[in-house]
C-alpha cells in the first residue's frame, strides 16, 4: 500500500509547496478580513451566525440535533450559538409541524432580511476582490475551491469520525472557510461584532 511519502513524490514538490503556502496565506488573509463584506455591513455578522442562518434559510426549519448534524458540529455548540440569535429575534423556536411536542428552529422574517443584507455586502466584496476576472475564471475558482473544501471536510471526518455533512457545496463559496480557521476573538454569536454592531 502506498505511503504518504510515496504519494507525495508522485507530484511536483515545488508546486505542492507553493499550494500549501498560498493556502496558508489565504487562511491568514481570510481571518484578517473575515470576508465580512463592504461598507457599514463589513464584519457585521460573525461566521457562526452567518452559517447557522444560511443553513436554516437553505434547509428550512429543523431541530438542534439535525442542525448540528448538518453542520458537522455538536448539539451543545449549536445550542450555545443559536441562543443569542433567538434572543435578538433572528431565529424563532416553533413547534414541529408533524410533532407538536418537538421544537424546531426557524429563520424569522427579521433574520432573513438581516441575512440578505449581509449576503449583498459579501457579494460586493467578491465583486471587488475578483475585479478583472472573467466569468469563467470565477466559476473555475468556485468549482475548485468547493472541491478543495469538500476534500478537507472528508479528511477531517475520516480523522474525527464526525460525518462530513456540512459540505462546501451547501454554502456560498464566497464565504466558505477552506482553512477551517476558528472565528476571530471578537466574534459574537448574536450576529454582530464588537466593532460593527447593527440592528
Amino acid at each position: 500500500m502506498p505511503t504518504s511519502q510515496d504519494m507525495t513524490t508522485e507530484f511536483d514538490p515545488g508546486l505542492l509547496d507553493a499550494l500549501q503556502h498560498q493556502v496558508a496565506v489565504f487562511a491568514r488573509r481570510a481571518e484578517q478580513t473575515r470576508l465580512g463584506g463592504t461598507g457599514q455591513l463589513r464584519n457585521s455578522m460573525d461566521r457562526a451566525a452567518y452559517l447557522l442562518l444560511n443553513r436554516l434559510d437553505q434547509e428550512g426549519p429543523m431541530g438542534v440535533k439535525a442542525l448540528a448534524a448538518g453542520m458537522g458540529i455538536d448539539s451543545s455548540t449549536v445550542t450555545r450559538q443559536v441562543a443569542p440569535l433567538v434572543d435578538t429575534g433572528l431565529v424563532k423556536r416553533t413547534s414541529h409541524p408533524e410533532d407538536g411536542r418537538a421544537v424546531v428552529l426557524q429563520l424569522s422574517p427579521r433574520g432573513l432580511a438581516r441575512l440578505e443584507e449581509v449576503r449583498s455586502s459579501r457579494r460586493q466584496l467578491m465583486v471587488e476582490v475578483t475585479e478583472g476576472w472573467t466569468p469563467d475564471e470565477r466559476e473555475s475558482f468556485c468549482t475548485l475551491l468547493t472541491r478543495f473544501n469538500t476534500a478537507l471536510s472528508a479528511r477531517q471526518s475520516a480523522h474525527t469520525g464526525v460525518p462530513a455533512t456540512e459540505s462546501a457545496a451547501t454554502a456560498p463559496a464566497a464565504t466558505a472557510d477552506p482553512a477551517g480557521a476558528a472565528p476571530a476573538a471578537d466574534d459574537r454569536a448574536d450576529g454582530t461584532s464588537e466593532s460593527a454592531q447593527t440592528s
